[in-house]
């Protein structure tokens, strides 16, 4: 039986004893993941990164969790070259809320730069800020693309032909004013896109002294809530900063967590899937 057929058949799913070599190996060759695409990367997706997914990812599904932070994914310094230009149109747009748990029904710290089917939330996305991130993006949309097949590998899910695409695409910038300081325990896009990616953006050096926005020591980061024990789910706390990369799969609880000082950016992304 070929390995093709026992990861179809779920037969070896955990391969607990593998090494990371041979694991390797079964991505890409029996699964067909093409770890060089037609991507202009342009020095944003650190060096090993490509390699570095399919390990954790492995790791991840042992212990029947479905999400993955990548610390510096991006890099950080390609995110320093960007983020003058992101401070310069960002222009966070006021929309209706679902409220959530933190029961803030008015949002009004993000700046949508692509939105879904009929304007949700909002009808007039900043394109001229979309242009500028597009690049990003597009690694982004690589990244996505490669850990979701990886995560999805052994669930009797078909990923052959399978591609992305982006449905809303924000930026938010956090404070600690109330309402601002955090996006509590929530699931993106209610449940209804099949996962999504959340870059930590640099602390804000340009439009003001490093520590006067900085959020170090006040907070921030992410959490999330996924895999059991004792019937419970798992709480894991990332301390997240500039470059790292969340990767989230669909209705996975997390929450963007509060800051007492300074502010905090982050871009997310939500996806569905699409046949290639």
């Amino acid at each position: 039986m070929t390995l093709r057929t026992q990861l179809e058949n779920n037969q070896i799913c955990s391969i607990p004893n593998e090494d990371a070599t041979t694991v390797r190996a079964v991505l890409e060759s029996e699964l067909h993941l093409n770890f060089n695409p037609d991507v202009t990367k342009q020095n944003m997706i650190r060096r090993n990164v490509e390699k570095e997914i399919p390990k954790k990812v492995l790791r991840k599904k042992l212990a029947k969790m479905r999400h993955l932070v990548i610390e510096k994914g991006i890099e950080p310094s390609y995110l320093d070259s960007l983020f003058p230009q992101i401070l310069e149109l960002f222009d966070p747009q006021t929309v209706e809320y679902n409220g959530g748990i933190a029961k803030v029904k008015k949002w009004k710290i993000s700046c949508y730069l692509e939105v879904m089917d009929g304007g949700v939330p909002c009808t007039n996305p900043n394109i001229e800020l979309l242009n500028v991130c597009k690049p990003l993006l597009k690694n982004c949309n690589f990244l996505f693309k490669l850990w979701y097949k990886q995560q999805h590998a052994c669930n009797g899910k078909r990923i052959d032909g399978i591609d992305v695409e982006r449905v809303m695409t924000f930026i938010t910038r956090y404070t600690p004013a109330p309402g601002e300081e955090a996006l509590l325990k929530h699931v993106d896009g209610a449940g209804k896109v099949d996962g999504s990616i959340v870059v930590a953006l640099p602390i804000d050096r340009w439009s003001g002294p490093a520590e006067e926005n900085s959020f170090e020591g006040h907070g921030g980061g992410l959490t999330f809530w996924d895999g059991k024990r004792d019937g419970r789910p798992i709480e894991i706390d990332y301390d997240t900063r500039s470059g790292d990369v969340a990767f989230i799969d669909r209705a996975v609880w997390h929450q963007a967590n509060p800051i007492s000082k300074g502010t905090r950016w982050a871009l997310v992304v939500f996806y569905k899937l699409t046949k290639s």
